[in-house]
């Protein structure tokens, strides 16, 4: 799969683009692939419940002998992910690895990218992310500061998801004024929580830089949490080279322009972030989508209204 570039000597008089091809299950593509790389939000659960076919779908891709590595811009752990997963019911048979956009931002963080007296933004459950990482050799001491002592901003959400990101502009000026770096541990823009959409740490990464701030990403679609789920994948004894990985994903500009950037293919499920503007109910509108897709100028090799 990759970014298509319609620019050409002799360019035709109509448009032509290769239409994604819809299918009606995973099981009709999965034997061409070893590896999956499945989003969780949109595609496993909404926050608040598993989607059963969903789940079903990956025991079965596991069945056939598919490792299940679970990508997800969650900006926690892999263990505080596992948490929530077992605490919404998600079964634990359906998965082999959980590989998060937190787990490469915390490295990154250790490691000094935005020094050690940072302003926090987030959640309390979030504080997590300061736990010690003993992988890391002379990690960074980390410690929590106000925005005008800070070195560096560590944002894995608004403190209010269903707030606007703008209240936090004023709040930005001033950072951006000392040229803190802003370290984003969840380069989602919103998700769906239940029925309500939610805004996310990649939202106000998004609002820092466009007022001129410097942002640092780790997750889909930036290349760190593809190289984690790659070792992680390798840490199982299950190497798989990349035209044999499958990325599933609702996220045009995470999952499925992570996977056009790492040139492996992708499943697109329309029926998440995007559900209106492809028009799906059990599956896209193929016109809806095509003009969907024309205008986010990517061609996933797949599309299906929803996993299973």
């Amino acid at each position: 799969m990759k970014h298509r570039n319609r620019a050409g000597l002799r360019p035709p008089a109509m448009p032509v683009r290769p239409m994604t091809r819809i299918i009606e299950s995973l099981e009709e593509i999965s034997p061409g692939y070893d590896a999956l790389f499945c989003d969780l939000w949109g595609c496993l659960h909404n926050g608040r419940r598993p989607f059963w076919p969903a789940v079903e779908a990956l025991r079965a891709a596991k069945a056939r002998g598919l490792t299940v590595v679970l990508l997800t811009n969650a900006p926690r752990s892999r263990f505080e992910v596992e948490k929530q997963l077992d605490g919404i019911g998600v079964p634990r048979d359906c998965w082999d690895v959980i590989t998060t956009s937190g787990d490469s931002a915390r490295a990154a963080m250790f490691r000094g990218v935005v020094g050690s007296r940072v302003w926090f933004i987030g959640s309390e459950r979030d504080l997590s992310v300061f736990e010690p990482l003993r992988i890391i050799e002379n990690p960074v001491e980390i410690d929590l500061s106000p925005p005008d002592d800070a070195e560096g901003i560590v944002c894995c959400g608004p403190e209010d998801p269903y707030a606007d990101p703008e209240v936090y502009r004023p709040r930005f000026a001033d950072a951006v004024d000392r040229d803190l770096p802003l370290l984003c541990f969840n380069p989602d823009i919103v998700v769906d929580f239940g029925t309500r959409r939610q805004w996310c740490a990649g939202a106000l990464a998004q609002l820092y830089t466009s007022m001129g701030g410097e942002s640092h990403y780790f997750g889909k679609p930036h290349p760190p949490i593809y190289y984690l789920a790659r070792r992680r994948l390798a840490a199982l004894g299950r190497n798989a080279s990349d035209r044999r990985i499958l990325a599933v994903g609702d996220g045009i500009a995470t999952d499925v322009a992570g996977a056009a950037g790492e040139g492996i293919d992708a499943l697109f499920v329309t029926g998440g972030l995007a559900a209106e503007e492809t028009g799906t109910v059990e599956q896209p509108d193929a016109v809806a989508l095509n003009r969907y897709l024309e205008r986010e100028n990517y061609d996933p090799p797949y599309s299906i209204g929803f996993l299973r």
